[in-house]
C-alpha cells in the first residue's frame, strides 16, 4: 500500500510536470497552460452531464425497487474522473476523460466488478462469539 501511496503522490505528478514541461518547450508556456485549462473545464462540464445521468438513474433504479450496481460504480468513476480532471498534467487528463466516456468507462465498471466478484469469493467472514454478563451490584 505504502508504494502505490507513494506512487500516486510522488511518482505522477512528477511524470506529469516533465511532460508538461516538454510540451511547453515545444509549444510554448502558454498553450500548454491553456491547454490544462480548456481539459479541466472540458472535462468539469462532461462530468457534471455524466454525473446527472447517472445520478438520474440511480434513481430510476431506486424507485423501481431495484438496486444500481452498475450506476454506483459508474458514479464512483465519474467522482474519480472529476478528481483526475482537476489535476493538472496530460495523463490524469486522459485517465480521467476515459472514465467519463460511456464507452470506454464501461471495460473499466466490468473489470471492476470481476475484481469486487473474486475479492468477496475468497473472503472469508470471522465471527467470534463474545458473551457479555452483567453483573447487578450484589
Amino acid at each position: 500500500m505504502f508504494f502505490k501511496l507513494l506512487g500516486a503522490f510522488t511518482i505522477i505528478p512528477i511524470v506529469e510536470l516533465y511532460i508538461l514541461i516538454q510540451l511547453g518547450s515545444v509549444i510554448g508556456a502558454l498553450p500548454t497552460v491553456l491547454l490544462v485549462v480548456l481539459t479541466g473545464a472540458a472535462g468539469a462540464a462532461l462530468a457534471k452531464a455524466q454525473g446527472v445521468s447517472v445520478w438520474s438513474r440511480i434513481q430510476r433504479e431506486l424507485n423501481a425497487g431495484r438496486f444500481p450496481g452498475n450506476d454506483l460504480i459508474d458514479g464512483l468513476l465519474l467522482l474519480l474522473a472529476g478528481v483526475t480532471l482537476l489535476t493538472p498534467g496530460l495523463i490524469t487528463d486522459v485517465v480521467g476523460f476515459l472514465f467519463l466516456v460511456p464507452v470506454t468507462r464501461y471495460p473499466v465498471r466490468e473489470w471492476l466488478k470481476r475484481r469486487f466478484r473474486r475479492t468477496l469469493d475468497s473472503a472469508t467472514v470471522r465471527a467470534e462469539h463474545y458473551s457479555v454478563h452483567i453483573h447487578d451490584g450484589e
